[in-house]
């Protein structure tokens, strides 16, 4: 069944309305039909069996069938703090992740990132970003739209982390498997700061400032992954090991 985010106030006392693009995408591209079933979510968690009665060139009418909350929406929110890409891989870090279950993006400004200017990521892209979350959110049934924040540098994502209940990065070194770390901790972390860094890795300097802060190393094994793999392939061993 197909899975629209609306506006939360585009449903109301039982019913749906929908006047934004989706109006395009439901009649024109998918070509539904008065009766017709869609999924719609608020993006809070909840999510809404609605019946299509009505299809105008400018709105789409619906009677809420039955509602229910999220089950797709991990119990454990990973913000993952990707050092900046070329725009092609990123967006697949973005897709990739939001299918996977990462909660918030956050593109770092690291010493070797290959791009270094925050001004790169415009309005525009931003606004192309959050589609692409959007976009994956709903295919991969998630009920939340994962979050994208603007460009930080690296000491400005160290002075975010008192939130968390375990920090990571990844690093090429021999050192522990994300198994170990999250098996070690006594209780199912709610929290989660993952950061990935550029092809080049972290500097010395960061090095010695994750260490500082008590950010923990983690290992994904013996082969050096891309920095737009790396991402992908961590969140998911996260979740998994969570069983979320």
């Amino acid at each position: 069944m197909q899975r629209f985010f609306i506006n939360k106030d585009s449903i109301s006392a039982g019913q749906v309305k929908i006047t934004d693009p989706r109006v395009h995408q439901i009649r024109d591209v998918l070509r539904m039909k008065t009766g017709n079933e869609i999924i719609v979510l608020d993006n809070t968690g909840m999510e809404y069996h609605a019946r299509l009665t009505g299809i105008s060139q400018k709105e789409i009418t619906g009677e809420i069938i039955d509602q229910n909350k999220c089950e797709a929406e991990p119990h454990t929110s990973i913000t993952l703090y990707q050092s900046m890409l070329a725009r092609d891989k990123f967006e697949v870090v973005l897709q990739k992740c939001t299918e996977v279950g990462v909660t918030c993006f956050v593109p770092v400004i690291t010493e070797r990132s290959i791009v270094r200017k925050p001004e790169k990521i415009t309005k525009e892209k931003l606004s192309r970003f959050e589609s692409i979350i959007a976009e994956a959110a709903e295919q991969s049934g998630r009920g939340i739209i994962p979050s994208i924040k603007s460009p930080v540098t690296m000491n400005q994502a160290l002075a975010e982390l008192d939130g968390y209940d375990i920090c990571l990065f990844g690093s090429t070194l021999d050192c522990v498997s994300l198994k170990e770390i999250l098996r070690s901790n006594a209780s199912i972390p709610g929290k989660i700061a993952l950061f990935i860094g550029p092809e080049g890795g972290f500097s010395d300097g960061e090095l010695e400032e994750f260490s500082h802060r008590g950010v923990k190393a983690f290992s994904l094994g013996r082969r050096i992954l891309r920095t737009e793999t790396a991402g992908i392939v961590a969140s998911s061993l996260i979740l998994y090991e969570l069983e979320q």
